[in-house]
């Protein structure tokens, strides 16, 4: 097979450790190996990066290892092609595996060119620190949902808010529970403090906030209230570091938003984990597969696409 790229290294990812085989041009046309172990501390990654670049090296390979690869890929990216390759793509020969092995297994196919580069999240436009916040901000979002056990508090001394509200922290519970912190019991009292349609229903809540609201539960739920507010202090932060990043793709943003069922939210994690530039996927199905939308191949999944297929 022809050599395309003549210094090349393969790394063999861990947690605390990279074995690392730089192949370079030797005598005779074959390429004299060298194996090196490094520490994945900052120090040593720029040691790797120096010593990479003093042999000339161009391209550099590595597997997709969990979270392992990304502060490697963000080090070198500037220096060298960098491909992040999906570990299945590249299995050595069962029998001979070990980190060494490895190392040189990736290094080998690099040098021919065979390892196909998998999408990587620095390559959008936000890059990796965008992905992360793209991905964390869903994240507190769904802790905010979950520390709403202030419900189970409030069923407990027989407060039967989330029986007439739906949302038991929104603007007019939230002003009935802060009430009830304070020590208000009248029922009346805390059913008028009810705004816009939810005045409605004053009967419902007259009756609804009658209970036996102790001293715990005042603590404990404003507790809670304020681990809310925390929360939502902290999603306000990260979705305007987002806007921030993505403000030069306005144009792209407002034009996912026409798709239907896409907000803006929904727009901006499309716009730091998908990125812009589509012309990086072959076909619609490859970006399906990075979002992770794949329909299972199960018989059922397959007989409804023979279906859809029939009725065209």
């Amino acid at each position: 097979m022809d050599i395309l790229y003549t210094r090349c290294a393969g790394l063999d990812v861990h947690k605390k450790t990279i074995v690392a085989c730089l192949l370079t041009p030797g005598s005779r046309g074959r390429p004299t190996r060298t194996v090196r172990t490094f520490s994945t501390m900052t120090a040593d990654l720029l040691t790797l990066a120096g010593w990479l670049g003093a042999a000339g090296c161009t391209h550099v390979a590595m597997e997709s290892t969990g979270v392992f690869w990304k502060p490697i890929f963000t080090l070198l990216e500037h220096s060298f092609t960098v491909l992040v390759v999906n570990a299945q793509h590249i299995k050595a020969v069962l029998g001979r595996k070990t980190d060494v092995r490895d190392a040189e297994w990736i290094a080998e196919l690099l040098q021919h060119g065979l390892p196909r580069r998998q999408l990587c999240p620095g390559a959008s436009p936000t890059g990796t620190a965008g992905v992360d916040q793209a991905h964390e901000r869903p994240w507190d979002a769904s802790e905010r949902v979950r520390s709403t056990g202030c419900e189970m508090l409030l069923e407990g001394a027989n407060i039967k808010l989330a029986s007439v509200v739906s949302d038991v922290v929104g603007a007019s519970a939230r002003a009935m529970l802060e009430a009830l912190i304070a020590g208000t019991t009248d029922g009346a009292v805390l059913a008028d403090l009810a705004q816009g349609r939810m005045r409605k229903k004053l009967p419902e809540l007259e009756r609804a906030l009658l209970g036996h609201f102790g001293p715990h539960q005042r603590f404990l739920v404003a507790q809670q209230l304020a681990h809310i507010d925390s929360e939502d202090a902290t999603i306000e932060r990260v979705s305007a570091e987002i806007a921030e990043r993505l403000r030069p793709y306005e144009a792209e943003l407002q034009r996912l938003q026409t798709i239907p069922g896409i907000g803006r939210r929904t727009a901006e994690i499309i716009g730091a984990v998908v990125g812009v530039d589509l012309a990086r996927f072959p076909t619609a199905g490859h970006l399906a597969s990075w979002a992770g939308l794949c329909a299972s191949q199960s018989r059922e999944c397959r007989q409804a696409l023979h279906w859809k297929d029939s009725e065209r």
